[in-house]
């Protein structure tokens, strides 16, 4: 049985992962030894570092893009090891972001991909015969199984067998152990708060005589004897369990003890994720792990207010689309626990259903202290935070408090649907970013103004342009008193270039006498409709190892004047756009350099599927990769090396057609693929330049 407060357990257990995430990753490197940890850091209550935006990490990449194994292959039949090797295999892109690659034979992930890659099949690509019980039983088998835990309410057994399944494509032994122990620790955390009762129903479903049960009980024997000291704990652990005896770049056991201890001394959520990091070894996965846990066991009331705030319910990923790795996180929660209601064969409540709107961008602002990642620009004059002192529809808002201005001084409130390299300190696990909002769809909110001084206030619905950093002021409004009315706008056209800031342009509009002071109250918010944008590549820029705003697979990548380029050995691929668009028409050109594939595409949905259409094999043609590239049409072309060939690729319903230079050329019928990004792909050796784009999203 679903519990009531369901949806708020996964809102608070995944962002109790990432708050552990965020907390551990700073001092991950096994440098950072505990004893240089406490030299540096002493006693840590907060985040030891602050980051403009923390980039990608593959203990989130793993939770989030495994899971979609249930919506590509469905949930009516149980959880496979195949089904989430396809998953491994369609939104990772080899040699970035994803995961850990450190090299064949040395990390597991990596290892695990290329066995995948070169046919071994899952769980074969991560067994103990075939990479052996060093390799197998490293960190990887826990920290990617969070989401497994969560779809799962009080369902150990459950969790613990979806767990398994998909630990079995990278890890094998107590590498599947580990996974199994926490997937089942997080189910049952939705029942209880007790930490040995959760521990009790992780050790519930792993066999009592392996390695992984025996550190976890030698964890809870000194606990029992020493239940004030941690810090002995830890150096128990050392002595007995540490890396000198369980080899390899970050062996599972240590770090399960870890897991144990910080959970058994802290027993609420902010002191376990604390002790997590303090205890070193593999920081950023312990803290994320038992972050979820404590996060799911105490709910939102248990998560520090000064750990939250900074992650601003955002996640940014670093899988094959752009698109799916900007995330909101209480969109996300509702995504998981609308999966957790189908599997477990009950009807989700009609507001979650409703509240869920894949492909769009919906705030309601329902989830307690959701902030869904707006912002302000001059945090001195306005601040936002959750509000349940009123609401347009529902129970909650956002809160913008704007205090004291007087005329002229302004501050932006925005969400952002993009992001640049400029926004983040580092490049941790190469993130790349395709917009979550485009020209031509329609923003709307609804907004209240609470007065608590001075006459109006005026707000300009705003979006920014990334490539030359300005705010397009759309209209204005005078707002005086209570009550709430609709915000509503069309995005224009940027001429090629991409949206990073979408909101309004909040000035005061009274004398310094008077000044303005009171809340701005935004409801509703949503960016929807049908798209209709240009790609300059005069006004892309390669950062993060791709051209903006695309994600890359292969090949190298430039931008050559008003061409972004590439070449490659065997396959080179470049994606971007909304994915979950379903009809669409790309128009885009490519000049074939070398090389026998020059392609077009849409309906893309990674590495695995998409269609493709253009020059190919010394003719043309309308393909389709889905699980290998094959053709759906061919025709006889006389193209040649150096001239430019302008490509029109529509998809509507079934329908696939391809126009080249102004003449349909290609017509077929395929309705295997649904939906998926857009973009240009080789997939031969060869070098091609590829043109600006035009995207018209149809349905």
């Amino acid at each position: 049985m679903i519990p009531n407060n369901y949806l708020e357990k996964v809102y608070a257990g995944f962002l109790g992962m990432n708050i552990g995430i965020r907390l551990g990753a700073p001092v991950e490197p096994t440098a950072w030894t505990s004893e240089r940890i406490e030299r540096f850091y002493g006693d840590i209550t907060d985040y030891v570092k602050p980051f403009k935006n923390f980039a990608a990490d593959d203990d989130v990449n793993g939770p989030v893009y495994f899971l979609r194994a249930l919506k590509d292959h469905g949930v009516k039949e149980p959880l496979t090891a195949e089904a989430v090797a396809d998953a491994w295999l369609n939104y990772t892109r080899e040699g970035i972001g994803m995961f850990w690659w450190g090299g064949y034979g040395v990390s597991t992930e990596h290892t695990a991909y290329l066995n995948l890659k070169n046919g071994i099949k899952a769980p074969e690509s991560g067994s103990a015969d075939v990479n052996g019980l060093i390799m197998a039983e490293q960190i990887g088998g826990q920290i990617f199984i969070d989401t497994w835990g969560l779809i799962y309410p009080g369902n150990p057994q459950k969790a613990a067998a979806y767990a398994e399944a998909a630990a079995s494509v990278s890890h094998d032994f107590n590498g599947i152990y580990g996974a199994r122990f926490l997937a089942a620790c997080i189910a049952k955390a939705f029942e209880t708060s007790d930490v040995i009762e959760i521990i009790e129903a992780g050790l519930n479903q792993i066999p009592s005589e392996c390695t992984y049960s025996e550190v976890v009980r030698a964890v809870l024997s000194f606990y029992e004897k020493n239940p004030n000291d941690y810090k002995a704990c830890l150096k128990y652990l050392q002595d007995n369990w540490g890396y000198d005896k369980y080899t390899g770049v970050c062996h599972i056991i240590p770090n399960a003890g870890v897991c144990v201890l910080s959970m058994l001394y802290g027993q609420n959520f902010n002191r376990t994720v604390e002790i997590a990091t303090m205890c070193g070894w593999d920081t950023d996965c312990n803290a994320g792990n038992v972050g979820t846990v404590m996060g799911v066991a105490h709910g939102i009331e248990g998560l520090g207010r000064h750990y939250r705030e900074p992650i601003n319910d955002s996640v940014v990923l670093s899988g094959i689309s752009g698109y799916l790795n900007i995330l909101d996180v209480p969109t996300y929660a509702k995504e998981i626990a609308i999966l957790g209601y189908l599997l477990a064969g009950e009807t989700a409540p009609e507001s979650l259903e409703q509240s869920y709107r894949e492909g769009e961008v919906y705030f309601d602002f329902e989830l307690p202290g959701s902030t869904h990642n707006f912002r302000t620009s001059n945090p001195t004059f306005c601040k936002v935070s959750h509000s349940t002192d009123r609401a347009y529809k529902g129970s909650g808002s956002l809160q913008v408090l704007f205090d004291r201005m007087s005329r002229g001084q302004k501050s932006k409130i925005y969400y952002k649907p993009f992001y640049r390299r400029a926004d983040f300190d580092d490049e941790r696990y190469m993130p790349v970013f395709s917009p979550t909002a485009y020209s031509g769809q329609e923003v709307s909110m609804m907004v209240n103004l609470e007065q608590f001084g001075g006459e109006t206030v005026i707000v300009n619905p705003y979006v920014r342009d990334t490539f030359t950093k300005e705010e397009l002021l759309i209209g204005g409004h005078v707002l005086k008193g209570e009550g709430w009315r609709e915000i509503k706008f069309e995005i224009p056209e940027l001429d090629g270039a991409m949206i990073d800031e979408v909101g309004l342009l909040f000035e005061a509009n009274s004398p310094a006498k008077n000044k303005d002071f009171g809340c701005l109250y935004i409801d509703e918010f949503s960016i929807k409709g049908k798209a209709k944008y240009k790609i300059d590549m005069r006004k892309q820029a390669y950062e993060l190892a791709s051209v903006t705003p695309f994600s890359h697979n292969h090949g190298a990548w430039s931008i050559e004047g008003d061409k972004m380029e590439a070449m490659c050995l065997e396959h080179a691929e470049a994606m971007t756009g909304n994915y979950f668009v379903k009809d669409a028409n790309v128009l885009g050109s490519v000049t074939p350099y070398t090389g026998k594939s020059h392609l077009i595409s849409l309906r893309v949905q990674g590495a695995q599927r998409g269609y493709y259409a253009g020059l190919y094999q010394g003719g043309i043609a309308i393909l389709i990769n889905d699980g290998g590239l094959r053709p759906l049409m061919t025709k006889a072309y006389n193209w040649k090396y150096g001239e430019t060939y302008k490509l029109n690729f529509t998809a509507e319903g079934s329908q696939l057609k391809l126009t080249i230079d102004d003449v349909l050329e290609l017509e077929c019928e395929d309705g295997t693929l649904e939906y998926g990004m857009i973009g240009y792909a080789m997939y031969d050796m060869g070098r091609c330049g590829f043109g600006n784009m035009e995207v018209t999203v149809l349905a």
